[in-house]
């Protein structure tokens, strides 16, 4: 577990906020917790300085009281750094990160339509995975949601 211990002292020492927020999950697993204030700096760093050069996906969690992204990056040599940010459930909002990985786009239009988490930086003219004519403000993955439409509450 080398390379994992090299990249959690480069992450600690360059960002000393991370300090606590780094865990080895397993061989070739790590887990960086990022405030989200930080989150910009520290992806950028990933991506261009670590050479986390790949974007395998991004997941989106309701935590009741806030929201979860975790974005599952990727580097040569198997190794797979999940960078989870947490934001409040009232005005969630991220910044998009389809200027490093095109792809995102369609990860990020899912947080927006099934979590109603706004991107920065996207621009979101149609409903994705959703189909056209959902109803505004109806997001499927809260755990709050309720389906007004069918009278089911989702629990």
């Amino acid at each position: 577990m080398a390379g994992e211990d090299k990249i959690k002292q480069e992450l600690t020492e360059r960002f000393g906020y991370l300090k606590d927020a780094v865990t080895i999950q397993r061989e070739r697993r790590i887990i960086v917790e990022s405030p989200a204030a930080n989150f910009a700096e520290v992806f950028d760093y990933l991506v261009n300085k670590m050479g986390f050069s790949g974007l395998s996906a991004i997941t989106g969690m309701d935590e009741v009281t806030g929201f979860a992204v975790i974005y599952h990056l990727t580097r040569e040599g198997s190794i797979v750094l999940n960078l989870r940010i947490r934001v409040p459930r009232e005005n969630p909002s991220i910044k998009t990160v389809t200027q490093y990985f095109p792809a995102a786009d369609a990860y990020e239009r899912e947080l927006a339509d099934l979590l109603g988490i706004k991107i920065d930086g996207l621009t979101i003219n149609h409903h994705y995975p959703l189909p056209d004519g959902w109803p505004e403000g109806q997001y499927p993955l809260r755990k709050d949601w309720h389906n007004s439409a069918s009278g089911e509450q989702k629990d």
